[in-house]
């Protein structure tokens, strides 16, 4: 009952925040609550068989359950949330990390579309946009409706895995060095190397669905589906080809991340100094260090968008002999961030390297607020469920 009640006030306050319709991610925001319940019913049944992991992994804070009414009554109607995520297991942090990913890229993946055509260095005359809004009208006009959510599926099982890992070790790792670094409080030090950490996990298992994703994102992508791109690319270029851009992604990914998380808690300890469940500064505190970091690192983008996709007018316009061992027109490729950053150069000078800025940060403002809202949200009602039933069951042991 607590569970549901917990939903409703969730629901109360995501719609009473950001109810000017011209704010960047209100529609995605309303999805995010829909979805939201729906996944609650099947996480309630999931946590239930982590029960036992949930008990043995971690020991749950203690809790003097013999106080005065006027204590118990308050704890009853607002649990400390600060005090909730110490016991939460591993498993927990995985669950809420999976689907915290696979809703932010789904529900930004049109964005994601839009980025990846814009970053293109040669692009087909008919796939020139002026903004991020001109292109999706104009893909959805030309390509069809569905065309800016090729790859979807593909990117969704990749994004499982690499955000459970993500986010897991990113708490386990913060929670340690904080407690090595500045015993007892915030280090934005450890945040930092935490995420850092995190990232070598979650590009090591993401990658290879980013090579296809944006692939298939191209336009005249010549890939008739994700088994077709993926058997493609395994016996044109070999299972290197999955990862030829992992080096780049954690160039700009190590950097990205070590900032996001350092803006994050930073905005955190401004806006909820007292770490209680607050839905807003959450989202508020993850759009704005989404949006420093994109922007920070774009240029790396760039070079790892062009090194995923290895753009055909790009490499038709290379001189000859570019890149070792490389022969004539489509058997020549971009390999390495030094030679993808001189390509860059050559072909678009400096402005290249800024090439879909504008959509980047519009992708990543609402991605990373919703990210972090589904996060914190789960997180905080799975341990609260498990918070809820060992005291019940505490309890009855008591009567």
């Amino acid at each position: 009952m607590e569970a549901d009640g917990f939903v409703r006030r969730r629901r109360m306050t995501a719609e009473t925040t950001g109810g000017d319709p011209g704010v960047a991610g209100a529609s995605a925001g309303a999805e995010v609550r829909w979805l939201g319940g729906r996944f609650w019913g099947v996480s309630e049944s999931i946590v239930g068989s982590l029960t036992p992991r949930i008990g043995g992994e971690t020991e749950l804070q203690t809790v003097d359950f013999i106080r005065s009414a006027q204590d118990a009554e308050t704890e009853d109607s607002e649990p400390d949330y600060e005090g909730l995520p110490q016991g939460a297991s591993t498993s927990t942090h995985m669950l809420a990390g999976a689907v915290a990913g696979i809703m932010e890229h789904c529900l930004m993946f049109p964005i994601d579309c839009v980025k990846t055509r814009m970053q293109s260095l040669q692009p087909d005359p008919a796939a020139r946009y002026r903004n991020v809004m001109d292109a999706l009208r104009r893909i959805v006009a030309t390509e069809g409706v569905w065309r800016p959510m090729r790859g979807l599926n593909v990117t969704a099982v990749g994004a499982g895995p690499a955000h459970a890992l993500y986010f897991a070790s990113y708490e386990k790792l913060k929670k340690t060095l904080s407690d090595v670094i500045h015993p007892g409080a915030n280090s934005h030090l450890a945040n930092g190397a935490a995420g850092c950490v995190a990232t070598l996990l979650h590009d090591a298992a993401m990658n290879p669905a980013e090579v296809v994703k944006q692939r298939m994102q191209m336009y005249n992508s010549p890939y008739r589906g994700v088994l077709d791109c993926v058997r493609a690319i395994w016996q044109k270029e070999g299972p290197a080809a999955f990862y030829r851009s992992y080096t780049t992604q954690l160039t700009m990914n190590v950097p990205f991340q070590a900032l996001h998380f350092m803006t994050y808690e930073y905005l955190q300890e401004l806006l909820n100094p007292h770490r209680q469940y607050n839905p807003s500064s959450h989202m508020l505190s993850g759009a704005l260090a989404g949006a420093i970091a994109a922007a920070a690192t774009t240029p790396l983008d760039v070079c790892k968008t062009l090194l995923n996709t290895q753009e055909s007018l790009a490499l038709s316009s290379l001189p000859s002999g570019q890149g070792p061992g490389q022969g004539q027109g489509a058997h020549r490729h971009i390999s390495g961030l030094a030679h993808a950053f001189r390509t860059v150069y050559r072909l678009g000078g400096l402005q290249g390297f800024f090439k879909g800025v504008q959509a980047r940060v519009i992708y990543q403002m609402p991605s990373t607020a919703i990210s972090w809202s589904v996060y914190e949200f789960f997180k905080y009602g799975l341990t609260k469920h498990q918070h809820d039933k060992r005291r019940a069951q505490h309890m009855e042991a008591e009567m």
